[in-house]
């Protein structure tokens, strides 16, 4: 009897053992592959710094290798081989072909994404797949198809192919056949928006990515934004985009941000609901410490390990030479990570001969405060300041200093 109740015991420990190892591997968050899209048309020694210091974040390179555009034709991009393969992680050849040129010369595109192939291999790097960039208009998503089946026919066994898939093709019935022809694909969440809307919205990342995760029975995976762009000459024409170097083009300058903390919460949502097919995260774009608009290496680092982005602000005043009582005032970003600018910065003061705003931030002003509102979007490292505005006064409020995330 005694052996019976022992050997039951034993049954029921290694039962709840087995409960208790399905619940936590049940409850606990998806490990998802990080890999980074580098996509600079210029290498310098910034990024043998950033590949350095990435080396323990991304598992692979997404390399711009070659783009089709209807104004330079078919360019391949200059690379920094030696750079490539001394990192040594594996990497995927990306095509951009712009979409307002619906058809290509085929053979010809074809024939120099398998030369790139070789060329790479040749000089040692681990090429594993070609990544094909194109907007395709939803309408053409047959067309598109049947071209990714040609060059399926064409690549060598073990070269994967994958596409940027874009949310605008959700509603299409031919999505489907279109991701059959490919190994895996990547769901853009980023750049999708109007100028109004933004360069990311959450709630819509988190639907696309429900329901492309219905559409597809391969792996996929979600690109996201680490960056900010500039919107030039914003109208009714529309605009031209300024990335990491400057159009130097005349007109109106609209920045674009994603905080960081948006995406930490929007990965967090998606966690709660891990989707079937989903592999992991391609991050636009590898952080080089020369890139105003990108977020630094650090503040990735700290979003994709889910680390904490609290910010604090300092507003410092710094009086101007030879003018008594005149001080410049300087918002500095303080905190551990990126983030964007304050909403707003209240000044408790009174008796003010003088005061104004600068950079994006505008001034209203009362008998007994200032009050510094922010007018447009920027991000600034961690570590970085801004300039706020001046004033004089004869009277500042000890303490009176309010920032308003």
């Amino acid at each position: 009897m005694k052996r019976w109740a022992a050997a039951l015991l034993l049954v029921l420990l290694a039962f709840g053992a087995w409960l208790a190892g399905r619940h936590q591997a049940l409850s606990a968050p998806p490990v998802w592959d990080q890999q980074v899209y580098l996509w600079q048309r210029v290498w310098s020694t910034q990024h043998a710094q950033a590949l350095a210091a990435s080396r323990d974040l991304f598992s692979s390179l997404r390399i711009l290798a070659l783009q089709l555009h209807p104004r330079e034709g078919l360019r391949v991009m200059p690379v920094d081989t030696a750079l490539l393969k001394q990192d040594g992680r594996p990497l995927w050849l990306v095509a951009r072909l712009d979409g307002s040129q619906p058809r290509w010369d085929e053979e010809r595109l074809y024939s120099r994404l398998l030369q790139l192939v070789q060329q790479y291999r040749a000089a040692g790097l681990s090429v594993v797949g070609i990544e094909i960039d194109h907007d395709a208009a939803t309408a053409r998503l047959p067309q598109y198809r049947d071209a990714l089946r040609r060059l399926r026919r064409q690549l060598p066994a073990d070269v994967q192919l994958s596409i940027t898939a874009l949310p605008a093709w959700l509603d299409s019935p031919q999505l489907p056949a279109l991701l059959r022809q490919v190994d895996s694909s990547v769901l853009q969440l980023h750049a999708v928006l109007s100028p109004q809307q933004g360069l990311f919205d959450s709630r819509l990342a988190l639907r696309w990515t429900q329901r492309y995760a219905q559409v597809t029975n391969k792996p996929f995976r979600i690109a996201l934004p680490a960056y900010g762009m500039g919107l030039v000459g914003v109208d009714a024409q529309g605009a031209q985009v300024e990335s990491e170097a400057s159009l130097r083009v005349a007109g109106s300058l609209r920045e674009l941000t994603v905080a960081p903390q948006h995406i930490a919460d929007f990965l967090q949502r998606l966690s709660a609901h891990p989707q079937p097919h989903l592999r992991g995260v391609v991050w636009f774009r590898l952080p080089l410490a020369g890139d105003r608009r990108a977020w630094s290496m650090n503040t990735l680092r700290r979003v994709i390990r889910q680390q904490p982005l609290h910010s604090r602000w300092q507003v410092k005043m710094r009086p101007q030479p030879q003018q008594n009582g005149l001080y410049d005032l300087i918002i500095a970003n303080d905190g551990p990570a990126d983030a964007p600018l304050p909403t707003a910065v209240t000044l408790a003061a009174g008796d003010c001969l003088a005061a104004d705003a600068v950079g994006r931030y505008r001034l209203d002003a009362t008998a007994t405060q200032l009050r510094f509102i922010r007018t447009g979007d920027e991000l600034v490292r961690a570590g970085q300041s801004r300039p706020l505005g001046w004033l004089r006064c004869q009277h500042l409020t000890p303490g009176g200093i309010r920032v308003t995330p």
